[in-house]
């Protein structure tokens, strides 16, 4: 580890004679801004870092100024550096600004970290929490307040079971869609209709309304409020790390937040005054039939929430409820589009399923989904940052000499499922789209979306694992296998002519393509 002892002798005593000059104390600030960015493993956070960690591994990292997160594909970069830097797949520190991260680019170490007591809580940016997501679940400190909307969700909004029968219905809805847009314009931009479908999904769990029932207006609205989160939440922020930038607002972030934040209140509180005056007239109540809103105000005494925070989570649940079935269900077309092979087998399967009536009998679409999370996981980083509350020991394996790394306290640890789920040393031939790796004769067989059996194969876990494991993650994918399946069996999808299929990637809030898939939907019979 490089000293910095000289500075006492040669930096400060030329600090203090120059602070007549704010402009050249603040050149030399700069310099040695510098310098501790340039000569310390990891960056200047890490130089700066007061934890020594007496016996414990040094973590390698690069030198520098790090601007991976600045950059499109955050997740691509982290992962050829962490190639490229002796001993950092398990773990690799860096610098943002002042900010120390970690970033874990193998299973066993993403385990000790989505598992980890000591990785419980996540980092709250300043959009999540002007956006009032740090009293939601998402974000929300570990703690009895966190457990209790977990129960709340797991129990009343996000069990697969509810609402099976309104979720077939958006899928037909969506299928006459495309039927639509097919004879309007001779081809298919399928994402507004995805991400239409799943909010639709999510207002009637939430809110018991469907989109139809908003009117024009109000949907309008609520897509745009939306795609603002997105947005604000998505976009790298450099006041997250610099704290001079963060109090000056240099992005906006602040500012447009908040005015989002106010728009977001006056529309869900319309909405919780409706349901509570529809209880009040005794027409409706916090029953089986009930939606979410309904039973949070139907909670008394210490389970009650105000209503501020009720705003939050309600509004969380549309946020984050749209994004991942669409953006999934997105990549699964067009890998459909560029793999015809693919795709009839999965149709022949379905077809199959419809005939015995057997709709559930469907592995081979499954193995299709899993391999598009695979290739394609809808959050490669940014949601799975967690936050070390304490000191934590990580073992960086048998090139540490046995030795576990320190990973001090306030670090942001980040797990890279892009670059375990294209690691060639964990999967055969990583960069081939093949479902069958996951059939029963397959390498991946067993393998699973919720960290395999027992939640400790990370090789696939795109919904994360441990504590912060994402509870909607089976009724995201029931919702998926379902509304696959009634496209595969009413189309084939073919690429436009004019545009083909686009498979660049866009890192924002979600990994989403960069360009929306355009394709055709040729209606077809079972037997097409």
């Amino acid at each position: 580890m490089v000293s910095f002892s000289y500075l006492d002798s040669t930096f400060l005593p030329l600090l203090a004679t120059t602070m007549a000059s704010p402009l050249h104390a603040c050149l030399l600030l700069a310099l040695l801004f510098l310098a501790l960015a340039f000569f310390h493993p990891g960056g200047v956070a890490w130089a700066l870092s007061s934890s020594g960690g007496h016996g414990a591994a040094a973590i390698p990292g690069p030198r520098g100024v790090l601007l991976a997160f600045a950059g499109p594909n955050p997740h691509r970069a982290l992962a050829s550096l962490a190639a490229s830097t002796r001993g950092a797949t398990r773990l690799m520190a860096f610098s943002v600004g002042l900010t120390q991260f970690v970033v874990a680019s193998h299973p066993d170490t993403a385990r000790e970290i989505l598992a980890g007591a000591a990785f419980a809580d996540r980092p709250v940016k300043e959009a999540a929490a002007e956006l009032m997501f740090h009293r939601a679940m998402g974000f929300a400190p570990h703690g009895g307040y966190w457990r209790r909307l977990r129960r709340l969700a797991s129990a009343h909004a996000l069990a697969p079971g509810r609402l099976a029968a309104r979720r077939r219905a958006i899928g037909e809805e969506t299928v006459r869609r495309v039927a639509a847009a097919m004879a309007r314009d001779g081809a298919v931009g399928v994402r507004r209709l995805l991400h239409l479908a799943s909010l639709d999904n999510v207002m009637a769990s939430v809110f018991g309304v469907g989109l139809g029932e908003l009117g024009a207006g109000a949907v309008s609205e609520l897509e745009e409020m939306v795609g603002q989160g997105y947005e604000l939440l998505g976009t790298f922020n450099w006041g997250d790390h610099l704290p001079l930038l963060r109090l000056l607002d240099v992005h906006g972030v602040r500012r447009k937040s908040r005015a989002l934040a106010s728009r977001v209140k006056v529309f869900v509180s319309k909405i919780i005054e409706e349901h509570k005056t529809r209880r009040d007239a005794k027409y409706g109540g916090c029953d089986g039939d009930g939606d979410f809103v309904d039973v949070l105000l139907g909670l008394e005494g210490e389970e009650r929430l105000e209503e501020e925070d009720m705003v939050a989570v309600l509004w969380e649940m549309i946020f984050r409820g749209t994004d991942t079935v669409a953006i999934l269900l997105e990549w699964v077309l067009a890998r459909m589009a560029l793999h015809p092979d693919v795709q009839s087998k999965a149709q022949a399967e379905i077809d199959a399923a419809a005939v015995s009536g057997d709709a559930a009998a469907l592995p081979y679409l499954h193995c299709v989904v899993k391999e598009c999370l695979r290739m394609h996981p809808p959050g490669p980083l940014l949601s799975w940052a967690r936050l070390a509350t304490r000191d934590a020991h990580l073992d960086l394996g048998a090139d540490a000499g046995g030795r576990a790394a320190l990973v001090p306290a306030g670090t942001t640890a980040v797990v890279n499922m892009w670059a375990i789920a294209r690691d060639g040393g964990l999967w055969r031939d990583p960069g081939v789209f093949r479902p069958e790796r996951f059939l029963g004769d397959g390498e991946a067989a067993g393998v699973g979306v919720a960290g395999g059996a027992g939640g400790y194969d990370l090789r696939l876990a795109p919904f994360g694992a441990g504590r912060r494991a994402c509870p909607g993650r089976a009724l995201a994918m029931a919702t998926v296998h379902l509304w696959l399946a009634q496209l595969l069996r009413s189309f084939r999808w073919v690429p436009s002519g004019d545009r083909g299929v686009d498979m660049s990637e866009r890192l924002g809030m979600s990994l989403e393509m960069e360009k929306p898939l355009i394709c055709l939907a040729l209606p077809r019979t079972s037997s097409t």
